[in-house]
Parts: C-alpha cells; structure tokens; sequence
C-alpha cells in the first residue's frame, strides 16, 4: 500500500462516503488481519481521513454524518448545563437547609424535651409552655444567622404547621377513640415542639 495517501492506502477515492471508508478500513483490517504493521498503516490512515473531513467540516467544505465520534469533539465539547429551574432549585435549598453540629440539634431537643414535659400538667400551661416553645425557636435561629427577621418567618411557619398537624391528629383520635387521656392542647404542644424543634435544628 502506498505510505503517502491515505486514500490510496484504504484503495478508495477521495470523494468516497464515510460508509465506503468504513468498509474499506473493515475490508483490510481482515486481510491483513495477521500483519499487525499493515493493520497500523490502515488505523493511521482511517485516521488522518476522518482528521481530514472534520477539518472540513469545520471549515464548512463537507458535511460529516453524525455517526461519525472524534475524540476532539467530545473533549472539546462544552459539558452541558442543567436548566437554569434546577440550578435556582438547588440555591435555594442550599440557602435553606443547615447542616447541625451535635449541639445545634442536642440543646433544643432538650429545651423542647422539657417543655413537653411542663405541658403535661395543665391545659393553660400546654398554651404557656407553647408560646416558650416558639420564643425558643426563635432564639436558637437567630443565634445561627443573625437574621431575626427570617427566625421569625421560620418559626411562625413551624407554629402554623404544628397546630394544622395537631389538628388532623386531635381529629383521628377523636373519631378512634371515645376517652383520649391528653388534653387536646397538650397533643397540640407536643406535635408542635417536634416540628419547631425541625425547623430550629435543620433550618436556617
């Protein structure tokens, strides 16, 4: 084969079709498939003519099939960005979500532990120790970020979504159970103190 052209080496023209120069490198490879430096020419040769027609395709002589791969591409091929939902999706939960130390989720689990425990006793301390319950909340939030602003947000949030679970639960027991030992105020505090206790130690 001639070491000069690597058409004439593949034995096909210089117009011939990516389908032709497949079958060629193919045709060859077998042939001399007990020849390992024939099969290097041949690989040498398929390659400065794929070389080749992408230089011309990027200078916009010829268009190269798609099922044509060049390693340059794909290195040089800008890696794809996800949508710009998923990137404002992800910064905000970033923003949102804390990563505790022991003590971040440890102090106001025993805060809450012991105002659970005071809410036990009466209805009208369930309230009380309620209201410590979200000024709790709101110290511990506070202290991380500075923003009382956002504790407040946050731990007005936590109340709203405790008292709406407390009443779903309060409402499965009633229709469960006909003598429920708790007070409806002390199962709200209870529920409460676990969702503010969520919001204070995973929260920010």
């Amino acid at each position: 084969m001639s070491a000069e052209n690597p058409y004439k080496q593949l034995g096909i023209n210089e117009d011939a079709t990516f389908e032709e120069i497949q079958a060629a490198r193919s045709r060859l490879t077998a042939e001399y498939s007990s020849d390992p430096k024939r099969q290097e020419a041949i690989e040498t040769a398929y390659d400065a003519i794929l070389m080749e027609r992408l230089r011309m395709r990027q200078e916009g002589k010829i268009k190269v099939p798609e099922g044509i791969r060049f390693a340059e591409r794909l290195t040089q091929a800008p890696a794809s960005t996800p949508p710009a939902a998923v990137k404002q999706s992800t910064a905000w939960l970033q923003g949102l979500i804390d990563t505790p130390t022991r003590a971040d989720i440890l102090w106001p689990a025993g805060v809450f532990l012991a105002l659970a425990g005071v809410s036990f006793y009466s209805p009208p301390v369930a309230s009380l120790a309620l209201a410590l319950g979200v000024i709790t909340s709101l110290y511990f939030l506070t202290r991380k970020e500075n923003k009382l602003g956002r504790a407040v947000l946050m731990s007005l949030l936590g109340l709203t979504a405790g008292l709406a679970m407390a009443a779903a639960v309060n409402a499965l027991l009633q229709t469960q159970f006909q003598n429920i030992p708790l007070a409806t105020e002390t199962i709200a505090a209870w529920i409460t103190f676990v969702i503010l206790w969520l919001v204070t130690s995973f929260l920010k």
